[in-house]
């Protein structure tokens, strides 16, 4: 199946214009979104677009280029205006067509699917004499997504999740009037035989550390402080991002109200950069059933807040006078964080993803996106912020690092701070890395009221702006970083579940 998109306007021409939006704009991103989901989920299709960027094309450019490439289907992604009372979403097809045509066929399936999802009052299927659908060969559809000019509707296309589920119910309406196949996930054969299972008992375990060090003698004077402290202390070294680092462990506990009330004392005594790590310990045992088997995991780390309380296990950045930085847990690809509760998800907390993990992520979806791995995993374990979801957050904000918004490529501007709508493009940042490490910053002026960690300067320019603390969660971003963004915070974790389970 050929699908020749078009967004609607572009570049010299940007369409309807009110409440700080051009409709070129919004067309643009929702036909990019289209494009991704289509090539994503379905087999047997192939996308063209009139134009990909913010450029300018002429109406018999798009008809005689669609015509050209003998596509199967044409669709014209549009935003209304007209006074300020008028709302809702409309279709399109030539008004010389009859009830039996393909086109009206097609119109009404997308119709159906697409306002399912959109949150926009239904005005109709419609005819018109427009040139995109008058002089097209193919079956054509016109669609009017909203009206730029209607408050409600705007405020609707400001947001990146709306304007993902609106791209979602034109591709759900496309497969159906195509019969469009689904792509099959591989999935390990399930069938086994042996008369053994291994079967797996998972506990959460809390574990309580004094300071983290590159230096195993830093970590030992540590050790001996504490002890004339009266306090017993153990090295633990771990492997983050292939060095070692030296723990300086305390105790573990089978709670975390437990765990944090040991915190709180040894804090008292001036460790300020003592840190709790939740983890999860697996035993095995084996019957003598036949069963399938069950994968034996012998330890996975995990970022899974205690159900018990609603305060989250912390891992402070803070630094000491022996240490360099606090890390965060290995980046082991066997750990693999649990989010049972998006609510509960916190943003402080370790970066589990090796930067090679998220840059192939991204670059399956977008070949050109830039390398940006190291420096999130680099701030997150700096920040003690989960520098994996960090980058999920950013692949939400750029499109896959398309920049199909505002913000452009060159503002280095990887999470819209300052991008408050309408033209507003937002902050620039010199080069990439300040990019990233303003991002990291504005998400620790969030998700806590400690001071900033002065190791490296303070590039977000609305540091100052946030209400320190306000959203300890991913989801208690919702309404903060994106307006209204009622799902903002579970968008990024269910890409950062894609994430890890990408392979």
């Amino acid at each position: 199946m050929k699908l020749y998109l078009d967004p609607g306007h572009g570049g010299e021409d940007p369409g309807a214009q009110d409440n700080g939006l051009n409709e070129k704009d919004i067309t643009l991103a929702i036909a990019l979104k289209i494009r991704t989901i289509i090539l994503k989920d379905y087999e047997n299709v192939q996308v063209k677009m009139s134009r990909t960027s913010d450029t300018t094309k002429g109406l018999a450019e798009r008809s005689s280029a669609a015509n050209d490439w003998d596509a199967d289907f044409f669709l014209a992604i549009h935003i209304n205006s007209a006074d300020n009372s008028a709302q809702g979403y409309e279709d399109f097809i030539y008004d010389g067509l009859s009830d039996s045509s393909k086109a009206a066929k097609y119109q009404d399936i997308i119709h159906s699917e697409v306002i399912k999802v959109n949150q926009l009052k239904d005005r109709g299927q419609k005819r018109a004499n427009f040139h995109v659908l008058r002089e097209t060969k193919m079956p054509s559809l016109l669609t009017e997504n909203g009206f730029i000019s209607n408050k409600h509707d705007a405020e609707l296309m400001k947001d990146s999740s709306w304007q993902l589920k609106v791209a979602q119910g034109h591709v759900n309406g496309i497969a159906r009037a195509f019969n469009l196949k689904r792509k099959v996930t591989k999935e390990t054969p399930k069938t086994t035989t042996t008369p053994k299972t291994t079967q797996t008992t998972t506990k959460t375990v809390y574990t309580v550390y004094v300071g983290s060090y590159k230096s195993k003698d830093n970590a030992k004077d540590r050790v001996a402080e504490l002890k004339k402290k009266s306090i017993k202390s153990s090295i633990v070294p771990t492997k983050i991002s292939g060095a070692t680092w030296y723990r300086v462990k305390v105790a573990s506990y089978t709670t975390n109200a437990k765990a944090e009330k040991r915190l709180k004392a040894i804090e008292k005594l001036g460790y300020d950069d003592a840190f709790i790590i939740t983890e999860k310990t697996s035993t095995t045992t084996t019957k003598s059933v036949t069963q399938k088997p069950v994968a034996n995991t012998t330890k996975t780390t995990t970022a899974k807040p205690a159900a018990s309380t609603s305060k989250p296990a912390r891992a402070k950045p803070t630094t000491s006078t022996n240490s360099n930085t606090n890390p965060t847990p290995s980046n082991n690809p066997k750990e693999v964080p649990i989010i049972a509760d998006p609510g509960l998800f916190t943003i402080l907390g370790p970066t589990f993803l090796s930067p090679e993990q998220m840059d192939q992520f991204v670059k399956k979806v977008n070949p050109n996106a830039p390398e940006l791995g190291q420096f999130y995993q680099t701030y997150g374990n700096y920040y003690g912020i989960r520098g994996d979801v960090a980058f999920a957050q950013a692949i939400h904000e750029t499109d896959y690092f398309r920049f199909t918004g505002v913000v452009n490529p060159g503002q280095n501007n990887y999470a819209g701070i300052g991008a408050t709508g309408g033209d507003t493009r937002g902050a620039s940042f010199k080069n990439e890395e300040d990019g990233v490490l303003a991002q990291l910053q504005h998400l620790y002026a969030y998700a806590t009221t400690k001071p900033l960690p002065k190791q490296y300067p303070l590039v977000d320019p609305r540091f100052e702006l946030v209400d320190r603390g306000s959203a300890p969660t991913w989801t208690a971003l919702n309404g903060k970083w994106a307006v209204p963004g009622t799902t903002y915070g579970q968008i990024i974790l269910n890409l950062y579940e894609q994430m890890i389970h990408a392979g």
